[in-house]
């Protein structure tokens, strides 16, 4: 339900919050109490990826109000929401440009 719902905010609030950027939710951890989301994100078409993590951050607090919003029904805690750049697919890619420069 987080994953869905942290990707609907960022897919709705792209324009105002982050200027644009194309943001999608690719992993959503729980810890065992449920207080605390690593949320992974794909930053499709950034160049600063470093910078764009910094505006996640700083509106961390917004985020998880909108959050709280969408699931005020369904969940009796909002975790905290902790953001990592997801470089799994920059990775795969790499691993295949260099299997395909042979």
């Amino acid at each position: 339900m987080i994953h869905k719902e942290v990707g609907k905010i960022f897919n709705l609030q792209a324009r105002d919050l982050f200027g644009g950027r194309f943001i999608t939710v690719t992993v959503v951890r729980m810890s065992p109490d449920l207080s605390v989301a690593k949320i992974y994100l794909s930053l499709l078409g950034s160049k600063d990826t470093e910078g764009t993590l910094e505006l996640i951050n700083s509106t961390k607090s917004k985020i998880r109000h909108l959050l709280a919003l969408e699931t005020k029904n369904q969940m009796r805690k909002i975790p905290e929401l902790i953001f990592y750049i997801d470089d799994s697919f920059d990775y795969a890619e790499n691993i295949d440009r260099l299997l395909n420069d042979d």
